[in-house]
């Protein structure tokens, strides 16, 4: 009885402020900040962009009215929606493979000890810090039937085409525009991911004869996969929300050649003035984004080397 008496009054004297208590109420403070901002910027307005995806919400007729599911079936039954999605499936690819692979090149290039290495990775990085309606808009001008880039090609004797105005051309040039936009982000991350894989592999490998083609495929590529994962998810996910460079260089002509998803959403919501439906379509975009994310973090079960 005296024994629980004390322990009582003990805890009665270190009252509600625990040390474990101080310490909890400390970090919620911390991170309120970015909570706040979460719940604000990102789950309310995905919130709102569900609800508004269940309405037929007009703004020129002024009619906002409850539809259920009404948008998601006039979704199915889209004819454009099929070559929308082909589009996006096309140029998220294309801009991953082609973004990666220089990105990976130029990181292999630039981390041998060769002279003006500072200067060349300083150039391969600087598009990223361009603006990028800037740097869309020079490169409207390059493609142009007679911009810069054709103006090289007649100096070899060659007649270009009219770049922007070609579906299939169209297609290469927003693909290869935005890939050269951020590739330095990439190289930058590889190049780091490179840096920390240990000498003594590559000089084991060395004595025991394996050729360099081997080395790249069974130390480089393993000892930097997890950066690998890090930039295809990356890459990925921002190809998926391209927008600008679309509306600058070609309004997703010619045709339906460059529509990709979020073009699309912004004709339905903001040209033809369908909120509704545009809210359907971010709701769509919301899925395939997620849905990929976590087929990649699936697979790093599986293609991703962890040391540990």
């Amino acid at each position: 009885m005296s024994i629980a008496l004390d322990t009582s009054q003990a805890r009665r004297k270190r009252g509600f402020w625990t040390m474990a208590r101080r310490d909890a109420a400390t970090g919620y403070l911390f991170i309120a900040p970015q909570l706040i901002g979460i719940v604000i910027f990102v789950l309310i307005p995905l919130g709102l962009v569900f609800w508004y995806s269940l309405h037929e919400w007009n703004v020129l007729a002024g009619s906002f009215r409850f539809t259920g599911a009404a948008n998601y079936e006039k979704l199915l039954s889209d004819p454009a929606i099929g070559e929308v999605m082909s589009v996006t499936a096309v140029f998220s690819a294309g801009l991953a493979l082609l973004n990666m692979s220089l990105a990976l090149g130029l990181a292999l290039l630039l981390n041998q000890k060769l002279a003006f290495m500072t200067v060349f990775r300083t150039l391969f990085f600087s598009p990223v810090v361009v603006s990028l309606v800037a740097w869309t808009i020079v490169w409207s001008f390059l493609l142009q039937s007679n911009g810069g880039i054709n103006g090289l090609l007649q100096m070899i004797g060659v007649e270009g085409p009219n770049w922007l105005r070609n579906p299939t051309t169209a297609m290469i040039s927003v693909i290869v525009v935005q890939a050269l936009k951020n590739v330095g982000l990439n190289m930058i991350l590889f190049l780091a991911a490179l840096q920390g894989v240990p000498r003594e592999l590559f000089e084991a490998a060395r004595v025991d004869g394996v050729p360099r083609f081997k080395q790249f495929y069974r130390i480089t590529l393993p000892m930097i996969s997890p950066t690998i994962l890090l930039a295809s998810i990356v890459t990925i996910v921002g190809a998926l929300q391209v927008f600008a460079q679309i509306m600058i260089l070609t309004q997703g002509g010619p045709g339906f050649s460059t529509t990709v998803l979020v073009y699309y959403l912004y004709q339905q919501a903001f040209q033809f003035y369908l909120f509704g439906y545009g809210s359907t379509l971010s709701i769509v975009l919301l899925v395939i984004v997620g849905a990929l994310t976590f087929i990649q973090w699936q697979l790093r079960r599986k293609f991703v080397f962890y040391e540990n």
